[in-house]
């Protein structure tokens, strides 16, 4: 394996305290970056022509699994690097905290389901977590100490 490819999957416990947290940093930079790609906010949320009272909306499918994917991959990542929580807060929080004040910010629609935001993002802060902590639990798997993990990885 080459040194950069060590550098860059070897646990982040064992370099130095600017280079874990330049990392840490960047991951979660990378999450908050990928759902405001993923699922770009419309500051004009308005509905579609007057009288009507759907509002315009910019999540698509697409999007929604370009984010799955991102995330997952980004929790595979740290989950192989760090410790078991990491993932968590560095993968899962930024996305979480950015639906958190999108829902805040945009009024729900006048059928009497405005308050019901607060059950959407639970439900979503759930299926986010859960998903990080399987992806990171996967990516821990094929970490061991002392071994070279590209021995362990078929076809690599």
């Amino acid at each position: 394996m080459t040194e950069k490819t060590e550098k860059l999957l070897s646990p982040l416990r064992t370099g130095s305290w600017p280079e874990r947290w330049l990392t840490r940093a960047l991951g979660a930079g990378l999450a908050a970056a990928a759902y405001l790609v993923c699922i770009p906010w419309d500051l004009r949320n308005r509905v579609e022509t007057p009288g009507s009272v759907n509002e315009t909306t910019p999540v698509t499918g697409v999007g929604v699994i370009l984010l799955a994917v991102a995330l997952l991959l980004l929790a595979a990542y740290f989950g192989h690097r760090d410790d078991l929580a990491w993932p968590l807060l560095l993968v899962a929080a930024p996305p979480v905290t950015l639906m958190y004040i999108s829902l805040r910010t945009h009024p729900g629609p006048p059928d009497g389901f405005a308050g019901a935001w607060p059950l959407a993002w639970a439900f979503f802060t759930l299926v986010i977590a859960a998903g990080v902590l399987i992806a990171a639990t996967v990516g821990r798997a094929f970490r061991r100490e002392g071994e070279d993990w590209a021995e362990r990885v078929p076809l690599l």
